[in-house]
């Protein structure tokens, strides 16, 4: 009675197939160690019948033996014509991320619009500042309104702003007046038009 695959151990590189698995599992019982080495490049030469495009690939040979070595379940004792993978390098742990530790002082703005303002708080009087002021003043009131559909004060944001500048972007609510944003309404379908009956 056949075995079916599902029966079968996990294929460690299915791409491979069962072949060449039970290939390898008979190399490992190969005692003397020329025999298994030259057994192992046979393996190799079916590999790259296989896996054509390594070949074309610079580290392409050495992939295939680094996949041998995998399917070997790291215990093939040979003289390996490349420097192959080893258990720990499979999964590598990836380098801890540094966080900041700064507080944000509104989370709704968020950080970027903190060192936005203290690029631009810093800058001298000119028409290029005036302008990245307004731009800066207009973005926080749109970040302002995702958080409060109902609307929000000129004045609010023009205080933050200051704040965050400590005092060097100081504008009049009174004078200093901001667009107002409304949401866009959604496009309505076009309505399917009713074929005259001939």
């Amino acid at each position: 009675m056949l075995d079916y695959n599902t029966q079968n151990r996990q294929l460690a590189l299915p791409e491979y197939g069962r072949n060449i698995q039970q290939m390898v599992d008979f190399c490992l019982t190969i005692e003397d160690r020329e025999i298994r080495t030259n057994c192992a490049f046979a393996i190799i030469d079916v590999m790259k019948n296989i896996m054509p495009d390594y070949e074309k690939q610079d580290d392409g040979i050495k992939m295939l033996w680094d996949h041998l070595n995998i399917m070997a379940d790291f215990k093939l004792d040979i003289d390996f014509p490349f420097e192959v993978i080893k258990p720990e390098e499979m999964n590598p742990t990836p380098q801890r991320i540094p966080y900041g530790n700064s507080a944000i002082r509104y989370r709704h703005y968020g950080k970027n619009i903190e060192q936005m303002i203290d690029r631009v708080a810093n800058m001298e009087d000119s028409s290029e500042k005036d302008m990245l002021v307004s731009m800066i003043a207009h973005h926080m009131k749109k970040l302002m309104l995702i958080h409060n559909k109902e609307g929000v004060a000129d004045a609010k944001i023009l205080r933050d702003l200051a704040e965050y500048s400590h005092g060097k972007i100081n504008l009049n609510p009174e004078t200093y007046l901001l667009h107002e944003f409304h949401e866009a309404q959604a496009p309505e379908a076009p309505k399917k038009s009713k074929k005259k009956k001939k």
